[in-house]
């Protein structure tokens, strides 16, 4: 089946021979760097106490880490999640690294659960049967949530939805879909831009490097928090069409013009070659480099909750 959507330069996903070089010629000819499945990352206790009542309008966003990709946003009155995986492992093979932030019987009641793309360590369907919320995310995906009782909105590029008085957009990212041999890029993969009453907030799904970070930054500014992934870039000739590194995480940042940076997208699965643990290493060394103002930079434990709000 051909692919429905590509990226904004027109790239696709890598092919066959390329793919089988890293996963299985590389790794049998020892060419690829070997890491433990386990590493210390920082945990906390949720303030659950603190998560059971949102911000109310006015009062900023509180954004709690879950883990890889998955946060509890929560303002205006509302809880929204982002890529909620909750569970031990991805298809019964990859198992965490660390327990999620929140478990899901303890989440707040969830207005929308916003998925970014197909992949299964972002969608997690018996997450998000579990929390049973609204959908909201990319063109295509609505087959995959037909009887659940989970209404699904979809989006193009640039489009946007209300969750309550909050508004969703739907912008790029530079990555590709799949969840099975026969369906390659048929749904479309994004991020978010998520806007209340005193907060703008950006997470940026899956991604590549790319352009579309100035043009994001540029048609929503002021952003206060940028959730930007850091970690799954080993090796980088392979992992770079779909995965930042710490540094272009930074560069990034950058090209979104936004106040905040968090880290995402590293210690949680042993998903590539790197050690888990050395993401963080990595963007902190960069970020001392272009020696910026350190409040701006925040990697949270898993569990851990920051607020922020307009200025």
């Amino acid at each position: 089946m051909a692919p429905r959507f590509k990226n904004l330069d027109g790239s696709v996903p890598h092919g066959f021979n390329t793919v089988f070089k890293w996963a299985v010629a590389d790794k049998l000819a020892g060419r690829r760097r070997t890491s433990p499945d386990r590493a210390p990352v920082p945990c906390v206790e949720p303030d659950l106490v603190a998560l059971a009542t949102p911000p109310a309008p006015g009062e900023g966003a509180r954004l709690t880490w879950l883990g890889h990709a998955s946060w509890l946003v929560q303002l205006d009155g509302l809880s929204l999640l982002i890529d909620p995986v909750l569970r031990e492992t991805l298809n019964f093979v990859i198992h965490r690294n660390v327990p999620p932030g929140v478990p899901a019987e303890k989440l707040p009641p969830i207005a929308a659960s916003l998925v970014s793309h197909n992949h299964y360590d972002h969608l997690d369907l018996p997450s998000l049967r579990q929390v049973g919320a609204p959908i909201v995310t990319g063109l295509g995906h609505a087959p995959l949530f037909q009887g659940s009782r989970m209404p699904c909105t979809e989006l193009d590029w640039w489009q946007s939805t209300k969750v309550g008085p909050v508004t969703v957009h739907y912008v790029p990212s530079q990555h590709w879909s799949r969840r099975s041999l026969a369906d390659a890029n048929r749904m479309l993969w994004g991020g978010f831009v998520i806007e209340g009453s005193s907060a703008r907030l950006y997470h940026s799904g899956d991604t590549a490097y790319f352009e579309g970070f100035r043009e994001i930054g540029r048609r929503y500014p002021g952003i206060d928090a940028a959730m930007l992934p850091i970690g799954a870039y080993d090796p980088a000739w392979f992992m770079s069409k779909q995965h930042m590194n710490p540094e272009e995480a930074v560069q990034a940042f950058e090209d979104l013009g936004a106040a905040r940076f968090l880290a995402m997208h590293w210690g949680t699965f042993k998903l590539t070659d790197e050690p888990l643990d050395e993401p963080p290493q990595r963007l902190d060394a960069e970020w001392t480099r272009r020696q910026w103002p350190r409040e701006k930079l925040h990697v949270l434990a898993v569990g851990a909750s920051l607020t922020v709000r307009h200025g």
